[in-house]
């Protein structure tokens, strides 16, 4: 199956939910949908389904138009954020639940229900009822009664997100390898950097309605076209500042001067963003010869165990820096923050992206 999504446009009333969109998902692939909140994930996945229709272009399935067939004509199975099990039935009834309401025969439905709870592992638990069950094994029940139906087309609509954190860590070891031996189309929606990049496949990064960029989740981490797609795909929120090229020099909006290197080295003159992940700002003095100083006062220091966020003031601009290990630095303490001129995005004056060191800007 080849799910193609062409130039779709989907408006309610005055608003548009989703911009001229098009996408083409290949049967086996997984595709990540990121973006934040009313990004358009829940929308677009609904027009991919079939419980709404574009306002307008077209969704064609295997090369046929398939725009406005209601979800009852297509092979889709939903699996949403609130996980939803019938209380009343075990986990055997829970999965099989779709395959009796579609006539299959009594072993078939067996068959089928054995092979899903075994992909989940599910198969200790299928006598129990749903309140017996913790919420990763809640959740599990409802990615397999979707898989049972052996659908072409499986969207999961962040269904991870109710999960505490040891049960989504869990569950998002386990969900490729569950992905890769159904050979469905799966698409998943996240509002989570990290999530995309642990699932893999592909990745579509939303905003506001727009897909801005599709490809290989690593390729679209690592070099993002556009600043949105940088700042989607960022988590902390991506670090900017402007910078000034004249010559061999660049002329930080933070103020000072810095030789014209590495991702300076070969742009034109002019007005540019540079971007930077929290990860590749550091407060150790950087061993790369061209780094870069940033004087700055520490804001408030977050310590989450093995690593700590440091929000630092530098000139007007507020960064966060992610470093390893526990820093107890008190509001106000004046540090120095470093930055490798390797580990930067350049962005020119239409947001797009001019320059990046493919092989140190993860």
């Amino acid at each position: 199956m080849t799910l193609v999504l062409d130039n779709v446009s989907k408006k309610v009333g005055a608003e548009t939910h989703i911009r001229d969109v098009s996408l083409t998902l290949t049967r086996g692939s997984l595709n990540v949908l990121l973006g934040a909140t009313l990004a358009g994930k829940t929308s677009l996945m609904r027009l991919m389904a079939g419980l709404d229709a574009p306002t307008t272009g077209h969704v064609l399935v295997d090369g046929q138009d398939v725009t406005g067939w209601p979800v009852q004509r297509r092979s889709v199975a939903m699996v949403y954020q609130q996980f939803i099990n019938y209380p009343s039935l075990t986990v055997y009834e829970n999965i099989a639940s779709p395959l009796r309401v579609a006539g299959l025969r009594s072993d078939e439905i067996a068959a089928r229900v054995k092979d899903a709870a075994r992909l989940l592992k599910l198969e200790p638990y299928l006598d129990r009822k749903p309140l017996n069950l913790s919420g990763g094994q809640q959740q599990r029940t409802a990615i397999a009664r979707a898989l049972v139906k052996r659908a072409d087309l499986v969207l999961l609509d962040e269904p991870l997100a109710n999960l505490d954190y040891k049960l989504r860590e869990e569950l998002r070891e386990e969900l490729p390898r569950v992905f890769a031996a159904s050979g469905a189309i799966f698409v998943y929606a996240t509002t989570e950097p990290s999530e995309a990049l642990l699932l893999g496949g592909n990745t579509a990064t939303l905003f506001e309605g727009r897909v801005t960029q599709f490809g290989p989740t690593p390729q679209v981490y690592r070099r993002p076209q556009d600043l949105v797609t940088a700042r989607v795909f960022s988590d902390p929120p991506l670090n900017t500042l402007t910078a000034q090229k004249s010559g061999g020099t660049v002329t930080l909006g933070t103020g000072g001067q810095v030789p014209a290197r590495g991702v300076f080295a070969d742009v034109p003159d002019g007005s540019y963003t540079v971007g930077f992940r929290a990860h590749h700002l550091g407060l150790e003095a950087s061993g790369a010869p061209d780094a870069i100083h940033l004087p700055a006062t520490v804001s408030v220091a977050e310590i989450t165990g093995s690593e700590s966020y440091v929000h630092l003031d530098v000139g007007d601009r507020r960064f966060v820096a992610l470093v390893p290990g526990v820093k107890r630095l008190e509001p106000g303490a004046v540090v120095t923050a470093w930055l490798d001129p390797r580990h930067l995005f350049l962005f020119d004056e239409t947001g797009r992206l001019a320059a990046a060191d493919l092989a140190r800007a993860a």
